[in-house]
């Protein structure tokens, strides 16, 4: 399927093999900006009848390569941020569904290689500004940690709701992003979640020393006197231009004798709370949502303005993309019910199945638009590829080296960037995986999902429906009709390849024996 973006050249300029570094001495700044539950047909250029202006991403998607067949390794948040900045399915983990929730530990392994951390090592200066939504080690008064009662990803009100009381907010919050290869970090660490304030590195900004008033959006739980949801994505649209232009004035930045940057920019938005600013109410043609997914391309007009106007825009990787699909809420009272987005005549998946948490495309399926000037030129591509992929391409980039042990799911999407030719598929296979735990394996056309039903939240299977299902994605990507029955080969096949990348602890290859 291709993007309805304006026309386009359909070649990419050849760059030579090696990675960039090796070439003519620069590398550079990578910028990769992660929307909260956007779907694939929320970025106008994708979606004909989208009632969403998105001007800003429909430039950066003209300017470089869009995929139409990009997904994340998971149909909800905390797996994918898992998946993208290791490299490794988060379904590997102790996390095999669900995300993590209030007060939870670290799912990153404090000795697992991130992409941070890997890019620190090849000398950028790296920042996260977002949403984080991976964990860590709040300080009790108790010495206790949650999950000393519940399991990571399980959601007890009775256990969660007044843990908030038995932390202390005086002292340094650990096991964060700068605990994980960040050298800065400022956010809202997840905004439907106490504690509601910013945090910066490892200490929070204010004392949540107020409980959140059951008339505001979010679980229960403390907060800074006077927080404002509609004030999230503006300060991180304010802090991430502040760091561009401080950038700016390093020279050489983009030397390999300097610093080039990797900043990491996970948005609060378009997920719930759906909390335009009041300069966008109204302005889309589906309600509440459509005009917070209009703020997230005002937010990303705002980082290429920055990078346009501090000279870094031709040597700086710009990758837009989401952690899952969209659930479909049209914002009413900051969220809404599944789906009701569709009665405004817009749907965020596009012509896909399923949403937000399903197994099905609309679940995983996102955009993926990759800018960097000169570099990788105007195309389309339809190649199959997964959020786990970007730290193996990033490592190609940079010239680094990544040990035997990490990075596991990730494949080097440099050659398809570079416009090399691609023999075959660049990945064997890509792993999907639903919120209850679902699993599917996509090769080639073929779509295998172990098991009846979404795998999410909605459409659960019944006792009458077949055990598993197939799908031919080129002949039927609406995934309408189950073709299990007349191909149990290939059923057998994709089966034992899932069953092999689940025991061998790996998708890719062995990088040395």
């Amino acid at each position: 399927m291709k993007l309805h973006f304006a026309p386009i050249a359909l070649l990419l300029a050849a760059l030579a093999t090696p990675g960039i570094a090796e070439v003519d001495g620069t590398r550079p700044n990578i910028v990769l900006i992660l929307a909260d539950d956007m779907g694939y047909g929320d970025v106008a250029c994708q979606n004909p009848d989208s009632k969403i202006p998105t001007p800003n991403l429909d430039t950066l998607a003209a300017q470089g390569m869009g995929f139409t067949d990009a997904h994340s390794p998971s149909a909800v948040c905390t797996p994918t941020r898992y998946g993208l900045l290791t490299g490794t399915y988060a379904w590997r983990t102790a996390l095999k569904d669900s995300v993590l929730w209030p007060w939870d530990q670290p799912l990153i392994d404090a000795a697992t290689l991130t992409l941070p951390g890997m890019l620190s090592a090849q000398g950028y200066t790296t920042a996260c500004i977002g949403k984080w939504h991976l964990g860590w080690d709040w300080a009790t008064k108790d010495g206790r940690s949650i999950n000393d009662r519940l399991p990571l990803g399980k959601y007890n009100t009775k256990i969660r709701g007044p843990w908030g009381n038995n932390i202390d907010f005086s002292k340094p919050v650990a096991g964060g992003p700068t605990a994980r290869g960040f050298g800065y970090y400022f956010g809202d660490d997840v905004p439907n979640f106490p504690p509601y304030c910013f945090i910066e590195n490892d200490r929070l900004l204010g004392t949540p020393d107020t409980e959140k008033p059951e008339s505001m959006f979010g679980l229960p739980g403390p907060m800074v006197n006077g927080w404002d949801l509609t004030a999230v994505m503006p300060t991180l649209a304010t802090k991430a231009v502040e760091f561009i232009h401080a950038k700016g004035g390093e020279v050489p930045y983009n030397k390999v004798d300097g610093a080039p940057f990797f900043l990491y920019l996970p948005l609060t938005a378009p997920h719930a709370p759906i909390a335009p600013t009041a300069e966008f109410i109204g302005k889309s043609g589906a309600h509440r949502y459509g005009d917070f997914v209009m703020e997230v391309d005002w937010f990303v007009g705002q980082v290429l303005e920055a990078l346009d106007a501090t000279g870094q825009a031709k040597n700086t990787l710009v990758i837009f993309t989401s952690d899952n699909g969209s659930p479909g809420r049209d914002g009413e009272n900051m969220q809404g019910k599944p789906n009701s987005v569709r009665a405004y005549g817009h749907n965020p998946s596009y012509i896909y199945r399923g949403i937000k948490t399903d197994i099905w495309e609309g679940g995983h399926r996102v955009p993926l638009l990759v800018r960097w000037p000169e570099r990788v030129k105007s195309s389309t591509s339809d190649e199959v590829v997964c959020l786990t992929d970007i730290m193996a391409t990033c490592a190609a980039l940079t010239g680094a080296t990544l040990p035997e042990d990490a990075a596991r799911d990730s494949y080097n999407l440099l050659p398809l960037l570079q416009g090399a030719p691609v023999t075959g598929t660049l990945r064997e296979a890509t792993v999907h995986h639903s919120y209850d735990g679902v699993f599917a394996l996509r090769q080639g056309d073929w779509k295998y999902i172990e098991g009846p039903g979404s795998g999410g939240w909605l459409e659960k299977g019944t006792e009458d429906d077949p055990p598993v299902q197939l799908y031919d994605m080129k002949a039927d990507p609406r995934e309408t009709t189950n073709i299990q029955g007349a191909h149990p080969e290939v059923v057998a096949r994709l089966a034992g390849l899932l069953e092999r990348y689940k025991s061998e602890g790996r998708s890719v290859s062995r990088r040395a024996e």
